[in-house]
């Protein structure tokens, strides 16, 4: 089971998070765009991990798999509308990996759940539209890899529904890119583990 760690903020955490994203760089050189994207935003933004900040700001995601390994948990987002990966905002907190577990089981009810790794399993940056006061904004988006315990879930409500979704089978829920990728990602990692 993940036990989270204090929460940690400042230049710190910035360069703490610059490294993981460097080494995710190293191991993904194809993804380089996207993370330089998001490196420049972590070194030029003292706030990144605050949601007060208008540009946009970190946000901690979770690739959450079943004890099996073969299925995804998936939210059917009520503000966006579409299927996702469970996360939200930083708020402050400059531990990503924390903010990802702590996203997970608010949205999920599950609270156990084991860090497949410490490393960043994907970064995305994507527009939110504006809505209501709030004006548009990008998130900058970090995102870990978990096992959940078991499959036993709650819709929480941030959410329309989850579901728990074969790997193999994503499209069928959604033909966003970076999904898709993560799936690819897992399927890979999964692969060599085997081998």
């Amino acid at each position: 089971m993940y036990k989270p760690t204090k929460t940690m903020n400042g230049e710190r955490a910035r360069n703490e998070l610059l490294s993981s994203l460097g080494e995710y760089r190293s191991r993904y050189p194809e993804e380089g765009e996207v993370v330089d994207r998001v490196m420049e935003f972590v070194s030029r933004e003292p706030g990144c991990f605050e949601r007060s900040t208008a540009e946009g700001h970190i946000t901690g995601s979770a690739w959450v798999v079943d004890p099996s390994g073969e299925r995804t948990l998936l939210t059917h987002h009520r503000k966006l509308g579409k299927w996702l990966q469970l996360g939200g905002h930083a708020d402050g907190d400059g531990n990503v990996l924390r903010v990802a577990v702590t996203e997970a089981r608010e949205e999920s009810g599950i609270d156990d759940y084991e860090a497949v790794t410490d490393d960043i399993f994907d970064v995305d940056v994507h527009p939110i539209p504006a809505r209501g006061s709030d004006a548009g904004h990008l998130h900058f988006d970090v995102r870990y890899a978990l096992r959940a315990g078991h499959t036993d879930h709650v819709v929480s409500g941030e959410s329309h529904d989850l579901a728990w979704v074969p790997i193999r089978e994503l499209e069928r829920y959604t033909t966003e890119d970076s999904m898709l990728r993560m799936a690819r990602k897992w399927l890979e990692l999964s692969a060599s583990q085997r081998t």
